[in-house]
């Protein structure tokens, strides 16, 4: 009789350590899901911000009220279209600037003299649909002409008032230099950027 009972509480000793070992291992298989759950969660919740910051990059996400700005640098002079005015009291001018502009590719309307008279090396006032062409006209000027955004403006023309500082345009090789140092545009006050489709900073086309 002692024996059974001695043989019965082993029993139950082995029974109580399976028990225990069979909890601890369900608690322990617990917790490695819900890491793994909590994981899941971090990586859809970092996509999605990633996702929505991108959109605003692009001009999906576009916040309301904004104006959509075109930051694309043309690939070739003949995309751009120019006019130039006389913002100097000396003749023929902007008649000289443009027919450089013209030399060069670029489409260039009929020059016009400015009721604004400017001491600056050149004022480049443009559209949000020319942000980033603009960026490239400016360096025709080596980075001095003043820019001058216009959020009402429809037209896809840069307009150019030649001040009394200037001198002539920038070579080919000083065009692209000063582009290297302007760097790409940047957005205007209370707009975003229209989606990416060409942007390099060695354009063609322009330059002697």
């Amino acid at each position: 009789m002692v024996f059974v009972e001695i043989l019965k509480r082993r029993a139950q000793d082995s029974g109580g350590r399976r028990q225990e070992v069979m909890s601890f291992t369900r608690v322990r298989a617990l917790c490695t899901l819900g890491l793994v759950v909590v994981a899941a969660v971090v990586v859809v919740v970092v996509a999605l911000v990633r996702d929505s910051q991108a959109d605003a990059a692009t001009g999906n996400g576009c916040p309301q009220g904004t104006t959509m700005v075109n930051l694309d640098l043309p690939a070739q002079a003949s995309e751009v279209k120019l006019r130039v005015f006389n913002g100097t009291r000396t003749p023929g001018l902007a008649d000289r600037v443009s027919k450089d502009f013209k030399d060069r590719g670029f489409q260039v309307q009929p020059p016009g003299k400015s009721k604004y008279k400017s001491a600056a090396t050149a004022i480049v006032r443009f559209g949000p649909k020319t942000v980033g062409a603009a960026q490239w006209i400016r360096a025709h000027f080596l980075g001095e002409a003043e820019p001058q955004f216009a959020a009402t403006q429809t037209t896809d023309v840069i307009d150019i008032i030649v001040g009394d500082q200037y001198r002539q345009l920038a070579t080919r090789t000083e065009v692209n230099q000063s582009m290297a140092q302007l760097g790409s545009p940047d957005l205007p006050p209370g707009t975003c950027a229209a989606p990416t489709e060409t942007v390099s900073t060695s354009v063609s086309g322009s330059g002697r």
